[in-house]
């Protein structure tokens, strides 16, 4: 039946990798189903037989699909079915994107999506990878015009060793999470967390990850010769170049002249008499091609900057190369919230608030990660009003939520873990103008705000971006690139990190790949502006984390109980625990450790339900004092309970210091009053003495008055 049925096979990073062809999605332009280990994952590449009309970009859509199936399990939600995707999800798609998108011819408009759906993970086979490389294969023997083949690998870095594909055990203690993509040449694309990795780790770690990338990128090249399709025409949507040079004729120096300003809002001013000039010249020879004059005007700004740079060493807005714009940093501008602080780089601006909770407001995630739930919380928000539009507010895209993890991976090597410091971090970074590398300023951003809010974080990290213009073999860095160079240049390599090293890396390119000496020269410019970031704009602020939190956070106590104990402080349903929540006016959060978490505003509240738990948790001693509640009256005394579940007897004759007649002369039910044990009799019976300990407080209090005189 599968008569065109093939497995390729190859070692991947010491693991056997194979490539079945020929036998699911055969409607697809091209498939593969990717086996690396026990992970197996199906990749497709579809592309439309006619171009997209009225669009003046490639239309490509990359989906990473997360099973749950394929980790044996059933969804949470109420439908019991996948629903959108996770954030990991998204993340490995934009990788996928931004490896594969700029080997697309430019001028092509036909649609093209790529699916990768997880049917089985394998936990020291990452599926990412298998996605990554499955979709570089099934666009290589596609029929796709596609500049392939691609690869890219995971690098770790475990007890100074530099791993490739590290296994579950080699990931969990590695120090870094690196993903190097590249073809026989070059490097296309990076992704990086890391613990304060130095730059000459980093670049050794880049190239040993495209060492291996190169042996599979022949391995596909090869099976590409052997049952590749032939790639199939498509209508080239590329600009007319008489066109183009007759508008650059008429408008290269209104271009230059409206673009020679270090104001973005003055460019879009100057340029819109420009549009107009051109339309009203040029509509009238060129009938019914508008949207073609737009993109000549796009192109011809585009040859204005790059030309400046290329033959000048001008920038847009007169800086140097290695210069950063002007800088500014301000903390705890927001009154009641827990920690803020804002950034400004240029026209550039971004506030980021901090919120503290208790563990229970971890986000629990529910995909085929091991990972259950986080405490540290990064969002990024990107409104309209930031690049001076209008347009509605809607949930978030994926490239905010990919902004948004990257600054969450830069700061995450400086939280302190849970032990030290019980919190929950939630920080959302909004953008307030944007001219440029908001990311990066939503990384200082945030180590501002977290800085105000009293979080005792390792180290500061500062956050910068540097570009490239590349022409034949000539090719410059720029530090701090605003919006244009951005738009117009070859890459935006955006690094943060300490003084120390780097905490997390993300590179988009439009061109076909970059070299070791470009990613050299990237990392030692970005290491020395963010150094000087550091130095002279957000330590002179906010030179460390501020001694206490914000009186609005709430207050974390931690203790650690016997877990055998913890059914008696939960207690049947819930009720005790409930209880001594809402008595005390706090949030308690139980592990299975015994480790115990109480959070409440109220500092005095939080000591309470301490108190509580631990006489709950820990059986009552001879000789230890507590604060009880009076219960029952009887003719004899009164009970106390000093614990849920755990109650006393106060004998009338041990109620009070003077002779008592009555027991409700001196308490009634519902009183608090301070006891003492005095005994526990052979069948766990408490004895109490409320008399024992009116004296004692007596005796405190008057030798504390003989040491003050």
């Amino acid at each position: 039946m599968f008569e065109n049925f093939r497995v390729f096979k190859t070692e991947y990073a010491g693991r056997e990798m194979s490539f079945e062809v020929g036998k699911m999605a055969g409607l697809a332009n091209g498939s593969c189903l990717v086996r690396y280990g026990e992970t197996t994952v199906l990749v497709t590449a579809t592309a439309s037989g006619k171009p997209r009309e009225g669009i003046d970009f490639f239309p490509l859509s990359v989906d990473f699909e997360e099973k749950l199936y394929a980790v044996g399990r059933i969804p949470g939600s109420f439908l019991r079915r996948e629903g959108r995707p996770t954030e990991k999800a998204i993340l490995t798609s934009r990788v996928v994107d931004r490896s594969i998108r700029p080997l697309f011819p430019s001028d092509m408009r036909n649609d093209v999506t790529v699916v990768m759906t997880v049917l089985s993970v394998d936990p020291d086979c990452e599926p990412e990878v298998c996605g990554l490389v499955g979709a570089s294969f099934a666009l290589s023997i596609s029929d796709i015009p596609w500049d392939g083949p691609i690869a890219g690998i995971h690098v770790g870095l475990v007890d100074g060793e530099i791993v490739l594909n590290p296994d579950a055990a080699q990931r969990e203690k590695s120090e870094m999470e690196l993903t190097v993509c590249g073809n026989a040449e070059k490097v296309v694309m990076l992704e990086c967390g890391a613990c304060e990795v130095d730059n000459a780790t980093m670049l050794e770690a880049i190239k040993r990850g495209h060492a291996e990338v190169k042996k599979m990128v022949e391995f596909i090249a090869g099976v590409q010769r052997e049952i590749g399709k032939a790639k199939f025409s498509f209508p080239s949507m590329e600009l007319d170049h008489e066109m183009f040079e007759a508008v650059k004729e008429y408008a290269a120096d209104r271009v230059r002249y409206a673009l020679d300003t270090d104001d973005k809002n003055v460019r879009e001013e100057r340029l819109r008499p420009v549009y107009e000039e051109v339309h009203a010249h040029f509509d009238p020879i060129y009938l019914d091609e508008e949207a073609q004059l737009d993109e000549c005007l796009y192109k011809l700004q585009k040859f204005v900057v790059r030309r400046w740079l290329l033959d000048d060493g001008k920038r847009v807005d007169g800086r140097a190369m290695d210069e950063m714009r002007p800088l500014d940093a301000e903390v705890g501008l927001i009154p009641r919230v827990h920690g803020s602080g804002m950034f400004t780089r240029g026209q550039t601006q971004v506030l980021t608030v901090a919120t503290l909770g208790s563990i229970r407001d971890a986000q629990l995630l529910d995909g085929i990660d091991p990972q259950t739930e986080k405490r540290y919380i990064h969002h990024y928000n990107f409104p309209s009003y930031s690049t001076g539009e209008t347009k509605p507010s809607r949930s978030p895209g994926r490239r905010e939520i990919g902004h948004g993890a990257l600054a969450e991976r830069a700061l995450l090597p400086v939280i302190p873990p849970v032990e030290e410091f019980p919190y929950t971090l939630r920080l959302v970074s909004e953008v307030l103008s944007s001219n440029g590398s908001t990311s990066q300023a939503s990384v200082c951003g945030s180590t501002l705000a977290l800085m105000d809010a009293g979080v005792p974080i390792k180290a500061p990290v500062a956050g910068i971006s540097c570009g490239l213009i590349s022409e034949g073999d000539g090719w410059s860095t720029m530090v701090d690139i605003q919006g244009l160079e951005d738009f117009f240049g070859d890459m935006d390599f955006k690094v943060a990190g300490t003084k120390k090293g780097i905490t997390a890396i993300q590179v988009d390119m439009k061109v076909h790949g970059i070299t070791f000496d470009i990613i050299e020269s990237a990392l030692e410019k970005t290491y020395a502006a963010r150094c000087k970031i550091l130095d002279e704009v957000m330590l002179p602020v906010i030179a460390e984390p501020r001694p206490e939190l914000s009186k609005y956070a709430p207050k974390m106590l931690t203790l650690t109980i016997n877990p055998e104990k913890i059914r008696e402080v939960i207690g049947s349903g819930g009720k005790v625990i409930q209880k001594i929540s809402a008595d005390c006016g706090v949030k308690i959060d139980v592990e299975d450790d015994g480790h115990v978490f109480v959070s409440g505003v109220d500092l005095d509240g939080c000591r309470r339900a301490v108190q509580i738990i631990e006489t709950i948790a820990k059986d009552p001693e001879v000789g230890a004092f507590y604060k009880g509640r009076v219960t029952r009256l009887m003719n004899f005394g009164a009970f106390v309970e000093i614990a849920p579940g755990k109650e006393g007897l106060v004998h009338i004759s041990k109620l009070d210091t003077s002779r008592v007649e009555k027991v409700e002369d001196v308490v009634s039910v519902g009183d608090e009053i301070i006891v003492k044990v005095t005994e526990i009799d052979s069948q766990g019976r408490i004895n109490l003495s409320r008399r024992d300990a009116l004296e004692a407080m007596k005796a405190k209090a008057e030798k504390q008055v003989n040491e003050n005189d």
